[in-house]
C-alpha cells in the first residue's frame, strides 16, 4: 500500500505540473493573440490615416481672394485658373516642387506671409522699394502699364488737371493708390479706395464712378466683359519707377533667401525656353506684358 500510495500520490503531482504546464502554454499563446492584434490594429490605424490624409504641398503659394482676371480667378468650379496660376505651375514644375494655393485677403497678405501661412506671394505684387523694406522679392516675372478707364466718348484727356473734381476708383494699399495720392489728389481728383478691384469695377459700371485706374492687361480683361462694355481705355499714366519699382515679382520672407534663388533660377530658364510666351498666348496676352528675357 505504501507503494501504490507512493505512485498515486507521485502521478497527482505530475498532473498537477502538466496542468500548470498547460495553463501557462496558453496564457503565454493570449498574451502572444493580444500583443499581435494591437499591432495589427496599429498598422492599419497608419494606413488609414495614410490614405485619409492628403499628401502636403512642398510649397503654398499665397494669393489675393478676390478675382484678379485674367491673373488669378476660379473656374465654374471652384479651381484657380490663369496667367499666375500657370506661371506657378511652370515655376514648380522647374524646381521639382509640389505646390499649392492658399487663399488670403489682399489687404493682409505680407503680414500672413511673414506669419508664415505660405512660402510665397503670388497676386500680381509689384516690386517697390517701400516693399523691399520689408519683405523679400523674386526678379520681375511680368510688367503691365497703368492705365485709366471710364466711359466711352471723345475724351481722353487723363492729365491730373482735367480730372480735378472727378471721382477715381483704385484697389487700397497698391501702386495704383500711391500714384492717386501723389500726382491727382493734390490737384482735386477724388480718390475712392476700394478693398477689390471688382468693387471698383462694378461701381464704374454702374456710374458711381467716372474713372478707375488699375493694371492696364486687368481692366482689359474687365472691358471685355458685358459689365464693362460700358467703358474703354483713357490712356496710361507716366511711370513713375519711385511707385511702380521693377515689375512683379514672387514675394518671400527676408530669410528665404534659398527659395528666391530657386524662384530666381527658374523664372530664366522657363525665359530661356519661350514658357512665358507660351503662358501668354494661351491668357490672349501676346505682345501686352513685358517679359523676362533669356
Amino acid at each position: 500500500m505504501n507503494g501504490a500510495g507512493s505512485a498515486f500520490v507521485c502521478n497527482i503531482k505530475l498532473g498537477n505540473k502538466s496542468s500548470v504546464a498547460r495553463a501557462g502554454a496558453g496564457q503565454f499563446r493570449e498574451k502572444s493573440m493580444k500583443v499581435s492584434r494591437r499591432i495589427l490594429m496599429a498598422a492599419a490605424t497608419v494606413a488609414l490615416m495614410a490614405v485619409a490624409t492628403p499628401a502636403m504641398a512642398d510649397l503654398k503659394f499665397g494669393v489675393a481672394a478676390e478675382p484678379y482676371p485674367p491673373f488669378t480667378s476660379k473656374d465654374a468650379s471652384g479651381v484657380w485658373v490663369g496667367w499666375e496660376v500657370d506661371f506657378m505651375n511652370a515655376v514648380c514644375a522647374e524646381i521639382g516642387e509640389k505646390c499649392a494655393i492658399e487663399e488670403v485677403a489682399w489687404d493682409g497678405i505680407i503680414p500672413a506671409l511673414q506669419a508664415n501661412k505660405f512660402d510665397a506671394i503670388m497676386a500680381s505684387m509689384l516690386i517697390t522699394e517701400k516693399r523691399k523694406a520689408i519683405i523679400n522679392f523674386s526678379n520681375m516675372y511680368y510688367d503691365s502699364a497703368a492705365v485709366i478707364i471710364g466711359p466711352k466718348n471723345a475724351d481722353k484727356d487723363i492729365s491730373p488737371e482735367h480730372l480735378a473734381g472727378k471721382n477715381m476708383g483704385v484697389q487700397v494699399s497698391t501702386a495704383h493708390a500711391r500714384y492717386m495720392a501723389k500726382y491727382y489728389e493734390p490737384k482735386g481728383t477724388v480718390v475712392k479706395t476700394y478693398a477689390t478691384q471688382d468693387e471698383a469695377n462694378a461701381d464704374l459700371a454702374a456710374g458711381r464712378l467716372e474713372y478707375v485706374m488699375a493694371n492696364g492687361t486687368a481692366l482689359d480683361a474687365f472691358l471685355a466683359t458685358d459689365q464693362g462694355s460700358c467703358c474703354e481705355v483713357k490712356g496710361s499714366v507716366v511711370r513713375d519707377a519711385e511707385i511702380y519699382g521693377e515689375g512683379v515679382g514672387l514675394g518671400i520672407r527676408k530669410e528665404d533667401t534659398a527659395l528666391r534663388d530657386k524662384f530666381n533660377a527658374a523664372i530664366k530658364a522657363m525665359a530661356a525656353k519661350g514658357t512665358f510666351d507660351q503662358i501668354s498666348a494661351k491668357w490672349n496676352l501676346t505682345g501686352k506684358l513685358d517679359l523676362p528675357k533669356p
